[in-house]
């Protein structure tokens, strides 16, 4: 009796534990790619700012649903006009670049560099951004040279609506291929640069992807790839994916492969007669494995 007690106690615990994660407190995000710190004091604090650039990217990984927090700061330099504006270009999943834009920002009275040499930094300005559930790789950019820009990326999980989701098979792929996971067998659809994953669908509804890169058994850490979709032949998303060999997943027939661990992205389906492609833009990647569901009450839409 005592056992089960413990491990009731234990689910609990662990439950409590995912839920946390998902809405828990905010999360300070790293960018890669191009990444100069600069420390900036507040209150006898210093807190990590990132200057972005206009020729390189700054990215930030965030895996949603929740929303994407931009602290920012200008760098005044002596004898600098007592104003200035600024504008950050950021993109979402490889989607329609988004300008923010921030005017007529003054010295901030309160913060201060580390560093005397950067100058002052100016008020704070913020900016917020909605970031889908899934896997999400944000790209920013400064819109031009005329004013240093330093941010700091702070995340914060929300907690979704609950939907149900149903498998949905797509019309086009490479082959069936069946995994273990829990115990429980769960159809992958391998696809690659020449057979890749097509969706017909009719919406308004929402398609969540999962998709797993092929590892060989030599391969090891962690293995990065891109996939592009289109939407009736049109780009609309270019995802940059990472996975690593899964602990769990095995090939329900034996394979020369080991799955990897499952990422995931959500495509938002306009009305009407859709078709997308998930296409793989690495080369020099294995195949890539892929899982579509929808939600449940918009399958009818198909049927209509």
């Amino acid at each position: 009796m005592n056992k089960f007690f413990l491990l009731f106690i234990s689910l609990v615990v662990i439950t409590g534990k995912i839920n946390a994660q998902k809405t828990g407190e905010t999360q300070v995000l790293k960018p890669s790619r191009f990444k100069q710190e600069v420390p900036i004091v507040v209150d006898n604090k210093a807190r990590m700012y990132y200057f972005l650039s206009t020729e390189k990217t700054s990215l930030i990984f965030a895996q949603g649903p929740g929303k994407l927090r931009l602290i920012t700061r200008a760098q005044f330099l002596p004898n600098q006009s007592r104003t200035v504006s600024y504008g950050i270009v950021y993109s979402l999943n490889g989607g329609t670049p988004v300008t923010l834009s921030a005017k007529s920002i003054e010295r901030s009275t309160k913060a201060s560099f580390s560093d005397p040499q950067y100058g002052k930094p100016g008020e704070l300005h913020q900016f917020e951004i909605n970031i889908p559930r899934g896997d999400n790789t944000i790209s920013f950019q400064l819109a031009d040279n005329n004013t240093p820009v330093a941010v700091r990326y702070l995340f914060n999980p929300v907690k979704e609506k609950k939907k149900e989701w149903i498998v949905y098979s797509p019309s086009l792929s490479q082959e069936t291929v069946e995994l273990v996971s829990n115990e429980s067998v769960v159809s992958y659809y391998r696809f690659n640069q020449e057979k890749p994953l097509k969706i017909d669908v009719i919406g308004p509804t929402q398609i969540r992807v999962f998709t797993r890169i092929e590892f060989t058994h030599q391969m090891r850490g962690s293995v990065n790839y891109r996939l592009q979709v289109k939407n009736n032949g049109q780009i609309i998303n270019t995802y940059q994916m990472s996975n690593k060999r899964s602990d769990i997943a095995t090939y329900k027939n034996s394979c020369e492969l080991v799955p990897g661990k499952a990422s995931e992205f959500v495509i938002d389906v306009p009305a009407g007669n859709q078709t997308y492609e998930i296409i793989p833009l690495d080369k020099d990647k294995n195949s890539v494995l892929g899982r579509t569901l929808i939600i449940k009450k918009d399958v009818k839409n198909s049927s209509q």
